[in-house]
């Protein structure tokens, strides 16, 4: 299933887009804390999920950290970064990118891009309330699923 099946059938269990609530609903506890360069993480620890963010972020950054790291909870859930990162070839990346996927499609139905296109990135970020990378990244993978043609 792609992520963005994903996403979607997972707003519709939980009913909303909010990743906190969906965290909350999903008994993932989520952790503020100041984590110094750290944006936020994921772990698991005997069975209980984990979402760690960074309390010295912006609410917007800490909206989207809780959305990439929820993602990661929901994608990969027993994945151990540091473990493959420091002694197989996996590529980290690869999970990444995954999880970015899920968060900006959590965040960003298509229709709100699409019904804005006559405004500038920066439009659409402040009408939306979210960061013009946010905006960027979502108008990319719908050009790259062919449902926006190249402007």
């Amino acid at each position: 299933m792609k992520t963005k099946d994903i996403v979607e059938a997972l707003c519709k269990k939980h009913d909303t887009r909010n990743p906190f609530e969906i965290a909350r609903q999903k008994k993932i506890m989520v952790i503020h804390e100041p984590l110094g360069s750290i944006n936020g993480y994921y772990n698991r620890c005997y069975r209980q999920s984990f979402i760690h963010i960074n309390s010295d972020l912006e609410r917007e950054q800490q909206l989207f950290t809780c959305a990439h790291e929820l993602g990661h909870a929901v994608l990969h859930p027993k994945a151990n970064a540091p473990f493959l990162r420091a002694n197989t070839f996996f590529s980290i990346n690869k999970l990444e990118i995954e999880a970015n996927k899920f968060a900006v499609n959590l965040l960003v139905q298509d229709e709100a891009i699409i019904e804005l296109l006559e405004f500038s990135v920066p439009e659409i970020a402040c009408i939306l309330g979210l960061g013009e990378d946010l905006v960027l990244y979502k108008y990319q993978l719908l050009k790259d699923s062919k449902l926006l043609t190249a402007r």
